[in-house]
């Protein structure tokens, strides 16, 4: 029923763009709502009972970062992802000052913005965002670092929802279905293989001495994270 289903709400100016945001979140099975300026996206944030916003930062009338603080003032606290389309980390110095939750820089690919909206969605379930450390691996998800035997690790957005699915279920054991729906969406017919390639990936990055990685391989599952 439709009562049951996530409520989001997409405040960007670009008709278009705020239209294909729509389309793919409705195929995820979201209902979703529209504004195309601050000011209106600010009052039907205020007003309206929404599991996740998706703000842009350049909006007429109000930019992002106004109302994104103004709703933190006010006491709204559903998990929010700015949209920037500028490059550098200013835009996120300031969102995370004004109390956005995430960052996505445009143009960003269909299955990062649903990973991203999923991360969110299940950082709300567990409360307030959480240090996850399994084994000499911590991960901040307010922040996006991770720290790897006290070493800084960049990864890709991909990679780092993939580390966070993960860690956010240490000691469970997943299937790659499970992973390709949490991280990649629903929406996804690539090739299932992709999970294996990412775990490469991540390995290569976070294992950085002799120790077992955290990032077991569970024969005729998938992956599961733990110590040891």
């Amino acid at each position: 029923m439709i009562e049951d289903r996530r409520r989001v709400l997409v405040v960007e100016d670009d008709h278009d763009l705020a239209r294909a945001i729509a389309d793919l979140l409705g195929d995820e099975g979201f209902v979703v709502e529209q504004r195309h300026d601050g000011q209106s996206g600010y009052e039907a944030a205020r007003s309206g009972n929404y599991d996740v916003i998706v703000l842009d930062v350049m909006l007429p009338k109000r930019n992002g970062f106004s109302v994104c603080l103004d709703l933190r003032n006010a006491g709204v606290q559903t998990p929010l992802l700015m949209l920037t389309a500028k490059d550098g980390e200013l835009d996120e110095v300031e969102g995370l000052e004004v109390g956005a939750d995430d960052f996505l820089h445009k143009p960003f690919e269909r299955s990062i913005l649903i990973a991203r909206i999923h991360a969110l969605l299940r950082r709300q379930a567990l409360g307030q965002p959480q240090h996850l450390v399994v084994g000499p691996v911590s991960l901040d998800p307010l922040h996006r670092n991770v720290v790897s035997s006290g070493v800084d690790v960049t990864l890709t957005p991909r990679e780092f929802a993939l580390l966070e699915y993960l860690m956010s279920n240490a000691g469970e054991s997943l299937a790659k279905s499970e992973i390709l729906n949490a991280v990649w969406g629903s929406g996804f017919d690539g090739d299932p293989n992709i999970v294996e390639v990412y775990v490469g990936y991540l390995r290569r990055k976070i294992d950085l001495t002799d120790a077992p990685s955290i990032i077991h391989t569970v024969r005729g599952v998938g992956y599961s994270a733990r110590e040891g």
